[in-house]
């Protein structure tokens, strides 16, 4: 990887995926995030959330499910739209931090972000997102949505590392991004059905 850093992403495998919120749930308690708030979501295949209507015309129907969370985008416009400078892409690992003691609440990130990731606390006001675990990646561990969820259907690792298993499966798989022409290039690519 001769001077390339690192950069942190999801591989999720759509097939794999039950809707079975496993990964939510962990985060929800990972985080102590407040009732009716998440880090991570999962949305059905018409995009709606904790809404399951299956899709096509019989005997031809089919559902999936779309776990999504920050996606760490490479051109993050949540970065570029905060004033304080509260967001900003880690150098070393490609990761979309946020500092909340920098944070005044002011919600442009919430607005530019097409993924919805932010959510802003109904206490302090401040932003608050999917942080990749980053408690446990100190500890050389993965996300807990990765290591919780029951199908091994989200998969987390280093995108430029032609080696690791995300690189890996991007290589086998048909994938695709969400709102790719938002121009954010995001980090979470989805292994089709």
């Amino acid at each position: 990887m001769s001077g390339q850093h690192q950069q942190l992403g999801f591989v999720i495998d759509l097939k794999r995926c039950i809707g079975c919120d496993t990964c939510v749930v962990g985060c929800k308690m990972e985080h102590a995030t407040p009732p009716g708030e998440f880090r991570l979501k999962v949305f059905d295949s018409q995009g709606n959330f904790q809404v399951e209507k299956p899709e096509g015309d019989y005997p031809q129907l089919g559902m999936y499910w779309i776990p999504t969370m920050c996606h760490n985008c490479t051109d993050a416009p949540c970065v570029s739209a905060c004033p304080t400078r509260a967001l900003w892409t880690r150098e070393a690992d490609g990761v979309v931090a946020l500092d909340t003691d920098k944070c005044v609440g002011c919600q442009r990130c919430g607005e530019e972000c097409p993924y919805d990731a932010l959510w802003f606390d109904p206490v302090t006001g401040k932003a608050d997102k999917c942080n990749l675990c980053e408690h446990r990646l100190a500890e050389g561990a993965g996300p807990l949505c990765e290591l919780v969820c029951p199908t091994r259907a989200i998969h987390f690792g280093d995108l430029n590392d032609p080696g690791s298993r995300v690189s890996r499966l991007l290589r086998e798989r048909e994938n695709q991004r969400l709102h790719e022409a938002s121009g954010a290039r995001p980090n979470i690519f989805y292994l089709a059905p």
